[in-house]
């Protein structure tokens, strides 16, 4: 038992090293962003920031990422749809290093409510009130502008995380976006960040330095899909995610 309880010591000493290094990049950035972000214009300068950001969150704590490309960089759409698994809170970091071209979140209402992360969905990311059907389709509507823009999207739409790296069922939105918006959805998926920050109890859930493993699939072509296919095209990524997190 004791053993048991020596062994969240250097989980939580770890993830108060996390904590410290965010918040400190975040209040060293914090004014650039709130520049930044106030200028569309601008949003490809924050979103580089937000990559160097996304680097100095990993590395300094001692997590570094492998990458697996089934496509190279220069041949990504220039506007799609990014779907991946979600498990831990470094998918979202981890994203902006393996995507480095311009791209913005749907993400949930409540980030909107926090104070310093208000900025980043304020313009530039989009956020979704899930209780409001209302509220939703207005997102959705705002996510097909941007894509018609030539932007692309990164959702995640198991529409929370799972914190033991199981895959749950897809909702529809992304796929609906990308078929009525005839854009291609990019499969993203994230091995283990779950086992380097786990949600869940500050003592229990794992915390630790280590390697991120990320596969960035294919694209899937949506031209000439109709609102028929959503479901086969929704199990296809699904499967193709699925199938990468089991043979990992």
């Amino acid at each position: 038992m004791l053993l048991h309880y020596i062994g969240f010591v250097p989980r939580a000493l770890w993830k108060i090293f996390f904590i410290l290094n965010f918040v400190l990049g975040l209040i060293l950035l914090y004014p650039i962003f709130c520049v930044l972000l106030t200028r569309r214009k601008k949003y490809t300068t924050a979103f580089r920031l937000m990559r160097f950001w996304a680097k100095w969150i990993l590395i300094v704590p001692g997590i570094l990422t492998k990458l697996k490309r089934e496509i190279e960089v220069e041949d990504l759409p220039e506007s799609c749809v990014y779907v991946a698994n979600h498990s831990s809170y470094l998918d979202i970091v981890v994203s902006y290093i393996v995507i480095p071209k311009y791209m913005i979140y749907m993400g949930k209402m409540e980030i909107q409510k926090a104070p310093l992360f208000r900025i980043f969905f304020r313009d530039m990311n989009i956020y979704v009130d899930r209780k409001s059907k209302m509220g939703s389709y207005k997102a959705f509507q705002i996510a097909g502008e941007r894509l018609s823009q030539g932007e692309s999207i990164f959702i995640f739409p198991e529409g929370g995380i799972e914190s033991k790296g199981q895959l749950k069922p897809f909702k529809n939105g992304a796929f609906r976006l990308a078929i009525e918006n005839q854009v291609p959805i990019v499969p993203v998926t994230f091995l283990d960040n779950w086992k380097l920050l786990q949600n869940g109890g500050f003592f229990k859930a794992h915390g630790r330095p280590g390697i991120s493993s990320i596969v960035v699939h294919k694209p899937i072509s949506t031209e000439g899909l109709t609102e028929a296919d959503l479901i086969p095209l929704r199990h296809q990524v699904r499967e193709i995610i699925a199938q990468t997190l089991a043979g990992k």
